[in-house]
């Protein structure tokens, strides 16, 4: 593949991973029982899964959403912060949900679909810990009866983030699929069925 055809397939993904960080703009978490609806889990399994480049698969979405996550604070906060209480553990879940991504080799439904799964799981299991985290759920001790309260607390939030993992997956990794089939600048592997 020439390097004009990477720089061109590189630039389709990073415009879908902006537009797709652009929907974190519209505010639903104003809409009762919508909070965590958000593409963040599925921008980072798409980077993961279509960067060939292990830094830009890691690199591009993480940054994408801590640019977004900028504008979100300023939005709702009036002030610019670079970062908030527990936002290393996000990203590190975050960056585990590139990982996951990257362990797409097939995309199809079920792969996609586990990726999702797996991806809430591991936010949910990491950003409701109580050790680690600093003052995002200061309801709750630091025990195990805590964590698991923070854990059944969080069920409603990690159900959203779960929908929005499965329906902005099928949004950017079927619609780049189907782009794909269209656009042979966009395909990766030049090898023909026979």
């Amino acid at each position: 593949m020439s390097l004009q055809k990477i720089n061109l397939r590189n630039s389709v993904l990073i415009l879908m991973i902006i537009a797709a960080a652009a929907t974190r703009l519209i505010n639903v978490n104003h809409l009762a029982g919508w909070a965590n609806f958000t593409p963040v889990g599925a921008i980072a399994l798409f980077g993961g899964a279509y960067f060939s480049d292990k830094w830009k698969a890691y690199l591009i979405p993480l940054v994408t959403l801590f640019i977004s996550d900028i504008v979100l604070d300023y939005i709702y906060f009036g002030k610019f912060m670079l970062f908030y209480d527990d936002a290393l553990m996000v990203y590190i879940c975050y960056a585990l949900m590139v990982l996951i991504g990257s362990y797409i080799k097939k995309v199809n439904v079920p792969n996609v679909v586990l990726g999702a799964l797996v991806s809430v799981l591991i936010h949910w299991l990491i950003t409701d810990e109580p050790w680690l985290r600093g003052t995002l759920f200061p309801l709750y001790p630091k025990s195990f009866y805590g964590y698991g309260e923070a854990l059944v607390a969080a069920i409603p939030y990690e159900k959203n983030m779960l929908l929005g993992n499965l329906i902005f997956s099928a949004i950017l990794f079927g619609g780049f699929e189907l782009a794909k089939r269209r656009y042979t600048f966009l395909r990766t592997d030049k090898k023909i069925a026979i």
